[in-house]
Parts: structure tokens; sequence; C-alpha cells
């Protein structure tokens, strides 16, 4: 197949030929009578060795993608008897279910939705578990439509910190406080100083403390405080289990019980992809699946991602896409980077020095569908977007349609259109909203390379990834080489990559990855636009210190007013 390309760009796609990775159909059925649910260990060559495909093998037939009633789906017809792992990704307004073999390619993909709401109190941002819980049956009966294989394993990620509190069944005592939930913010300070542990390693403690502390009735209802992933665990198994990154600092239990959260109501810990128990009977009979599959423990949807995306080294650069954005690279020492955040990563001697932002991938969304009223296809706006010149004859968007996280972390900032003209159109304003992603992008990488951090490339995923002229966007703009995974859903293939190596298909992360994982094309960028998006990237720096003072008197809660809940 022709790589696409938007004319003007350096597009490198690898050559066409059989892809890397060991031929796991041979796995089927074998067990390890040491470790129940384990795929029996076999004798393996170095991946670069392993079968190809078109060697004796048969491909799985490819067919025309459809949308399912409920949830959107690609499929391919699956063979009965073909080992495939089912990964579950909780993003932030959807689940995605994938079926992946165990050479790395999605075989079906089926999503199902759920709303944010906004609407309970100032700064407050809830979930319904049990929505996600219906989402996720959703989408993988929407799978069975054409055929799910067997299934060997599932493996389980989720957007965070985002705090679930269940009961001793798994039904949620209260709505879930999602990681764009400002309202433990003393909480937050508080854990810090007693703990010793900063920002997000705390994961949802601190809002578990403010349900303690201002609901008591709730508190009294809830066994476990778990996160998004946690909590797909457990209603898969019925097993709490709270699994740990390598080298993930974690608060010491007698201090945060010290503060006001018991101890007993705080998973176990176990380690990131070790199995937590076998698909339980009724979540089976819900699913449409055999009972006893091994579940995996899983990680935050970001971590997910990185695996997913092939970061195996120091300098690997992740841009995750999805609605709210972000931008990670590894590191093998940690730094002290302002405005971003250092965290252990999921492959042991990695750092992660990441940095999230709030919606700069929704932001394009927004205009599509509350501003022009869903009046045109996302494809037909980046048409337009890509028409018209780099730098969007001067106009720039700043993306704080959610407040912003990294780098300044103010959830009263507001989103601003500046420079615009009677002579800016629809195609104007697409472009400055895709433009500022990438600027957000350059902005927080900025402090991460003043501190010694090297990028080797960007890769990119989800929705804007399936853009060429967004993915070059990203390369003009940070100046990054850009590259593209074949499998765009990385996340829901990083899940499935720790199942894989939980139920021993690999032997370690490592080589899981560099089994699973390939780049499609890749994109240089262009240096005949730096000096234009320099201008540009200047005045994006300059427009929220310059603006914040004006808007904040205009952001201040007003009781009369309703807010809808975001879908």
């Amino acid at each position: 197949m022709p790589c696409p390309a938007r004319a003007g760009h350096r597009v490198r796609c690898p050559a066409i030929g059989p892809d890397p990775g060991l031929d796991r159909r041979s796995l089927r059925g074998g067990q390890d009578q040491a470790h129940p649910g384990r795929l029996a260990s076999r004798s393996r060559p170095h991946p670069r060795d392993r079968r190809r495909n078109g060697r004796g093998r048969r491909r799985a037939r490819c067919i025309d993608a459809h949308v399912v009633a409920g949830a959107g789906a690609i499929a391919v017809s699956v063979e009965d008897s073909q080992p495939v792992v089912l990964g579950l990704d909780l993003g932030t307004t959807e689940v995605k279910a994938g079926l992946i073999d165990l050479d790395g390619r999605l075989l079906g993909l089926a999503r199902s939705g759920y709303e944010l709401d906004v609407t309970g109190g100032h700064g407050w941002a809830e979930q319904d578990p049990g929505a996600w819980w219906s989402a996720v049956v959703s989408a993988v009966r929407g799978l069975h439509l054409h055929g799910v294989g067997e299934v060997v394993a599932i493996g389980v990620d989720g957007h965070g910190p985002t705090l679930a509190a269940v009961d001793a069944r798994g039904e949620a005592t209260r709505p879930a406080i999602t990681f764009l939930d400002a309202r433990a913010s003393e909480e937050t300070a508080e854990l810090e100083r007693t703990t010793g542990v900063r920002g997000w390693a705390l994961a949802g403690l601190p809002a578990a403390l403010w349900v303690e502390r201002h609901e008591p009735d709730t508190a009294d209802a809830t066994r476990w405080y778990l996160t998004t992933w946690e909590y797909l665990a457990f209603r898969l198994t019925g097993v709490a289990s709270g699994p740990l990154v390598p080298d993930q600092l974690v608060p010491d239990p007698g201090a945060v019980a010290a503060v006001g959260i018991p101890a007993a109501k705080l998973p176990p810990p176990s380690s990131t992809g070790q199995i937590v128990g076998g698909l339980a009977d009724a979540a089976a009979d819900a699913l449409g699946l055999r009972p006893g599959i091994p579940v995996i423990g899983g990680t935050v949807d970001a971590f997910a991602s990185y695996l997913g995306a092939g970061l195996l080294e120091p300098g690997d650069a992740f841009d995750p896409g999805g609605s709210a954005g972000g931008f990670g690279v590894y590191w093998d020492r940690p730094l002290d980077v302002p405005g971003g955040f250092v965290t252990p990563g999921p492959l042991a001697g990695r750092y992660s020095v990441g940095a999230a932002m709030a919606a700069t991938g929704r932001a394009l969304d927004w205009y599509r569908d509350d501003v022009l009223g869903g009046t045109i296809t996302t494809d037909a706006l980046l048409l337009e977007a890509a028409a018209t010149p780099p730098g969007a004859d001067g106009l720039v968007f700043l993306p704080y349609l959610a407040g912003e996280r990294s780098p300044i972390w103010d959830p009263e900032a507001r989103g601003v259109l500046a420079g615009l003209t009677l002579g800016h159109g629809r195609g104007h304003i697409a472009r400055a909203i895709v433009e500022a992603s990438a600027l957000a992008i350059r902005q927080v990488a900025a402090p991460m390379l003043a501190a010694g951090v090297r990028v080797t490339e960007m890769r990119v995923c989800g929705g804007p990834a399936r853009s060429t002229f967004w993915n070059g966007v990203k390369a003009d703009i940070t100046g990054f080489s850009v590259a593209v995974p074949a499998v765009l859903e990385t996340a829901v293939l990083g899940s499935a990559i720790l199942a894989a190596v939980g139920i021993g298909a690999y032997r370690d992360l490592p080589e899981a990855i560099a089994a699973m994982t390939r780049i499609a094309t890749r994109i240089e960028p262009r240096a005949e636009f730096a000096a234009t998006y320099d201008r540009a990237f200047a005045a994006y720096q300059a427009l929220y210190p310059a603006t914040a003072p004006i808007l904040r008197p205009l952001t201040a809660p007003d009781p009369s007013s309703g807010i809808r809940a975001w879908r």
C-alpha cells in the first residue's frame, strides 16, 4: 500500500515485508503447572529470527469497517481457535476493547462511550463507574459479531489518577472522582507534607481523603478505593489488587492511615503484569466469554500507551493523543522539570519524564460539534486546515477549554483565540487548534530538553495520528521526528502486551514490546517553517500570562447558571 503524505512532508515508510515476531499459535492450550493460567514456557528464538507470516501461516481476512449499535467497531474475521488477547482501555470519554493476536496485530476494535459530569460543584469532574462497566460490556459484545477467537488473557488500563469508591460487590458508592477534578487540593497538600510523596504518585489518595472527611456515609459504605484499572480488574475477577510498576513510589500505609484513610480500604499491592485472577462467572456471562480467563493487573493509560507505542530506550518520546493530550519521554534517571512530573516508568530502569494537558485533543471536537453544530466532518475540517498556511495567518489558540494541567496547573485557565480578523475563516481556526496541540507539546518539552533530555523521536497515537497533516504539524512545530505506529490504539495494545507477558507468552516486557510493536511511517520536520512557528510559539507562551489577569474575574462560579455534562 502506498504511504499517504501531504505534499512537502518528508515521510519515510519502512520497506513492506514480513513483520518480526514469534509464532504464538503453538502456545495455545499449554499451561504452566506451577502457575495455573500461565501459558507453558517454551524455548524461543530471538524475535528477529521468529517465523514470518506467509510461511505456512494464514492471516486473518480484513473486512470493511462498520458501526455496532452503541459502539463504534472495526473487526476482521477471527478463527475460533486463534489465540488472542483482549485489551480494555478505559479512556476519559470511551472504552476501547481490542482483540490483539500474540504477534501484536489488531484484529478487532470496538468502542463505547460515557459522560463526564461537571455539574456537581465548582471544579468537580465525575463519572459513573457503572457506566464504565456497561460500556465495557457493550464494546466486548460488539466484538462477538465477527468472532473473538480463543481469548487467552485479558489486559486492562484506565485514565487517572481517578478514584472509584466501591462496596464489597464492586458497586460504586458514589461517582468516580476523575483526574480532571480539582476539589481535593487541600488534601493533596496535606498528603504531600505527611507522606513525602508528591503529585500523581499519590494516585487517588487525595480524593479518598476528601470522601472520608466530607461524605462519612459514603465512606462507611465503601470497601475499596480503587483506580480505574483496579476497578476493571475487580469487576472482572472479584479480586482487589493494586498493581505497581517497578520502583513506583508509594506512601507509607501508616502515614496514610494517620491522616484518615483506613489502610484496609486500599487494595493489597502487586506487580503490574501479574495475574490478578480468573474471569468470574458473572463477568464471563455478561461479556459472553468463558470463565477463568486470566486477567492481568494493569496500569494507567499513559503507561499502557508507552508499551503499545514501542518505547524502550532513553530518548524515546510519546504523544498519547486522546481527549486530554500529553507528552512523555523515557530517561535513565529522575530529573527536576518545572511544570511536569517524573515517575518510575513501566519498564525497570526507565523514568517517565512527563506532562499532561487537559483538553488539547478534545478542542477540535468541541469546535466541530459545539461551535459548528456538527455540520462538517473532522476529515473535511482537517482538509480546510491543511489548505491554510502554516501559522494560520497569525491566529493563535490557547486550548485551555477545561483549565490546564502541564505546565501551568491552573484549573481556572481559559481558552483564548487571538489574532482574529475578518479575513480568517473556518479553516484558519481549525488550523490554529491543530497547531495548538503541537505548541502545547513544545512548551512542556522545553524544560525537559533544558534539563538534559534528548528526544530521539516522538511516537504518536489515537485519532490525530490518523492524519498525516496533523502529524506533520507536530513534526514542524516541535522539531521532533514523528513516528506513527502500525497500531494507533497504543493503550489497547499496551494492555495486551502486559497480558501476553503475564501468561508467559514472552519472557519479559522488552521482548514483548520488540515483538508486538512496529512503526508504519516516519515524518521529518521541515526547516522552511521553523521561523513561522518560532513566532507562533512566542505568542503562545505570552498569551496565558497576558490574559489570565483579565479573564480570572470572569471565571468565578455562578450558581444561577447550569453547566451541561460533557459528552
